[in-house]
């Protein structure tokens, strides 16, 4: 009797595991078909894993399917790594992919580097005429285009939000080796100056080194404030222990990082502005037109989100007027 209970039970986890990994695959839009079935190969660079970057690639996968493409992706995550970023480039134009999706800035300016004849489209990028990448958003000319992920009123309406509830020094941890970061915190400073806060910055090489920075601004700083800085999103669970063990508020650049645990953000969704990616490389992958040709773009319907828990763990009372304002939602723990 034991046995074939166990037998059950056996067959009841042999059951739940494969239909998780339906849903797994289903969830991760890696609906493409398979290479000898393809009639377009996609070379798709993330530059490193964290839920942003994932839900712009996923965006990006399915409008392609959606658009009824037989499509081959070729996957590869660069981990924040900007040698890795140059060889899978080079990988990629020496497989004679049809076009290359680069999920970040990084990933796009290598593949750049790599390519001026293969169709290039990239997303998660704050600055494509500053990272070189297009001429202008309008016409950007060359082999590439895409969608960026810098609402221009995403930092300013932050920054109003931080004073508006009383802070004055802000902390920021970012990476300077991110062209995106850099251009996000010279518009962060702009606002401060002009709002009459301060930027306190401090800044990292890599995710490990995170923890210690966010530590570094602890008794000069109000909040913090992390932007849509790849090398610390990825290690921004580092940052919320710190906020919380120190009542700091912690800003975030994204929604996903609110549903992470940070406290709040005015954002949209990287599963859009993938999406939509996605669809300026259908009209590539048709023949309709040639990258240059297509405008690129900034993310719209920009909202705010607050997370409860956040607010409970870092010592911030929700006004009235605050939930009003904002969509409250709770941290969403991982699977």
């Amino acid at each position: 009797m034991i046995k074939k209970i166990g037998m059950i039970l056996l067959l009841g986890l042999l059951l739940l595991l494969a239909a998780c990994g339906t849903s797994d695959e289903e969830a991760s839009g890696s609906l493409g078909v398979s290479e000898d079935e393809a009639d377009h190969i996609v070379g798709v660079i993330q530059h490193v894993e964290h839920p942003s970057l994932d839900e712009a690639t996923k965006g990006f996968k399915n409008a392609l399917v959606d658009a009824g493409l037989k499509v081959y992706f070729e996957d590869e995550n660069a981990q924040g790594d900007a040698k890795n970023n140059q060889s899978i480039a080079d990988k990629f134009v020496g497989d004679n992919v049809d076009l290359i999706f680069a999920n970040a800035t990084p990933s796009a300016q290598s593949a750049l580097n790599e390519t001026t004849e293969i169709p290039i489209v990239f997303t998660s990028v704050t600055d494509p005429v500053g990272a070189g990448l297009v001429a202008s958003m309008e016409n950007p000319g060359g082999n590439v285009t895409g969608t960026s992920d810098s609402n221009p009123d995403a930092i300013p309406s932050t920054m109003q939000l931080i004073k508006d509830m009383g802070y004055e020094n802000v902390g920021m941890v970012y990476n300077a080796g991110e062209q995106n970061s850099v251009t996000q915190i010279d518009q962060a400073k702009e606002s401060a100056e002009e709002l009459g806060l301060t930027v306190k910055e401090a800044t990292v090489s890599t995710s490990a080194d995170v923890k210690q920075a966010a530590e570094s601004l602890v008794g000069s700083v109000d909040v913090f404030y992390i932007i849509t800085d790849n090398t610390v999103v990825s290690s921004l669970e580092s940052v919320i222990m710190v906020s919380e063990s120190e009542s700091l508020p912690l800003f975030v650049g994204e929604l996903d990082s609110v549903k992470r645990g940070g406290f709040a953000a005015y954002g949209f969704s990287y599963y859009d502005i993938g999406y939509e990616a996605g669809e300026k490389a259908v009209q590539i992958l048709k023949g309709e037109k040639t990258a240059g040709e297509i405008p690129a773009t900034f993310p719209q319907n920009l909202v705010l989100e607050i997370n409860e828990d956040a607010a409970a763990n870092m010592g911030v009372e929700l006004t009235d007027e605050l939930k009003e304002k904002a969509k409250l939602v709770k941290t969403q723990q991982e699977e």
